[in-house]
């Protein structure tokens, strides 16, 4: 009996592999599961359907090719070979190419047109145009029933409702939207708004298709007024939200974009008015408290000011001098007075008016004592009120005198 060892088995079942054409070159469709990205930059994963499951694996040089990253459930289109493992035995698809199914296919369409466009600079930011701050006539293209519109006029009426609001009622899914919505931003740019919304309320990707449209991206990026892109739900992203001049994640935020807070603006306006008012007087008060203080200034630096100053100090040098001699005359007075009295004290007046006489001899020479004069000698003794010559007669010394 033949045997066959396991590596010659796995071996003839690859040759067969390789020998079969159609598995040389196979598309797959399928569910992906078991997704696998591996440090060496393969992606292992499963494709199922409802009968089966089939082992792929795309090798990290393949990779290039695949622009979305693979996830649970997406339903893909795998295209390569179908080749078997020999160390394990297990055949696999080793996948070349992998596009989404279904809207994996409006999503390539996507990725294509927002390639082409971006290389032909339709969404540089140098083509884009300022949004207008203040605005009087608002354009929308939408649809006329859906909760779009309705969101955009009670907005915008709550914002400023000075501001018209101009619809025109465009088809936005199905046949034929694409081609509306392109008529709608003409016939709006004809009326003169001064800002454009165009966009509908959340959808599939099917249904929000017509904004992926490259006739109406060309429509926004050729109109002359500046377009609000408005399309969907806030992660929902169209051909036109690159287009064109500035996006708003729901037509909601369209709208506040667009229109300016009337009301904000006023309470803006009195808060700057009060504020205005304030620095003001402030400053008022500043240049007052500073005229003031240079008024001091300037008197103080005055020559009239100067003399007063002068005048000041000299009256009050005067009142000073005059109080020094004041006190000086009253000291010297005082001390007049006291030798005034110690002279009269001493005056031989003071003594002759007390019955003292002044006695000379006639020759003017003061008498003194007893000695002084002789028997004979005549005398001259002044009194207070006269004098008298007289003759001494006598003598008499006192015992006590020697």
């Amino acid at each position: 009996m033949n045997a066959y060892s396991v590596g010659q088995v796995n071996s003839y079942i690859r040759n067969m592999f390789e020998q079969d054409y159609m598995l040389r070159s196979v598309n797959v469709k399928g569910e992906v599961s078991n997704v696998k990205y591996h440090s060496s930059g393969h992606i292992y994963f499963t494709m199922k359907d409802n009968t089966g499951t089939l082992a792929c694996v795309m090798f990290a040089g393949n990779r290039r090719g695949l622009d979305f990253t693979l996830r649970e459930g997406q339903q893909i289109i795998a295209g390569g070979r179908i080749d078997i493992y020999e160390r394990d035995g297990k055949y696999q698809l080793y996948a070349a190419k992998i596009v989404l199914d279904g809207e994996g296919q409006l999503y390539e369409r996507f990725e294509k047109l927002k390639k082409e466009l971006e290389e032909m600079g339709m969404f540089s930011s140098e083509y884009k145009k300022p949004i207008p701050k203040y605005i009087s006539k608002l354009g929308v293209v939408t649809a006329p029933t859906g909760a779009a519109i309705h969101d955009i006029i009670n907005i915008t009426t709550r914002r400023n409702p000075y501001v018209s609001i101009i619809l025109y009622p465009a088809k936005v899914q199905g046949e034929g939207a694409a081609e509306s919505i392109v008529a709608g931003i003409r016939a709006l740019e004809e009326q003169g708004v001064d800002i454009m919304i165009v966009g509908r309320g959340g959808g599939s990707i099917e249904d929000l298709w017509a904004f992926n449209e490259e006739p109406v991206a060309r429509a926004i990026f050729d109109c002359s007024i500046p377009v609000i892109s408005a399309v969907g739900h806030e992660t929902d992203v169209t051909i036109a939200d690159f287009v064109a001049d500035m996006r708003a994640p729901t037509p909601s935020a369209g709208a506040e974009l667009a229109v300016f807070d009337f009301a904000a603006f006023t309470e803006m306006t009195q808060s700057l008015k009060q504020a205005l008012k304030d620095q003001l007087a402030a400053s008022v008060n500043r240049k007052r408290d500073r005229y003031e203080k240079l008024t001091l200034k300037m008197q103080g630096l005055s020559p009239g000011h100067r003399l007063r100053e002068q005048r000041m100090r000299y009256l009050s040098l005067l009142d000073h001098l005059k109080d020094a001699m004041d006190g000086t005359l009253k000291d010297k007075r005082h001390l007049l007075d006291i030798r005034v009295e110690r002279l009269e004290a001493l005056s031989p007046l003071k003594r002759l008016s007390s019955g003292y006489a002044f006695v000379q001899d006639k020759n003017g020479r003061v008498i003194k004592s007893v000695k002084d004069a002789g028997v004979s000698d005549e005398l001259k003794l002044s009194l207070r009120d006269g004098e008298l010559i007289t003759e001494v007669k006598n003598k008499v010394i006192l015992k006590d005198e020697r």
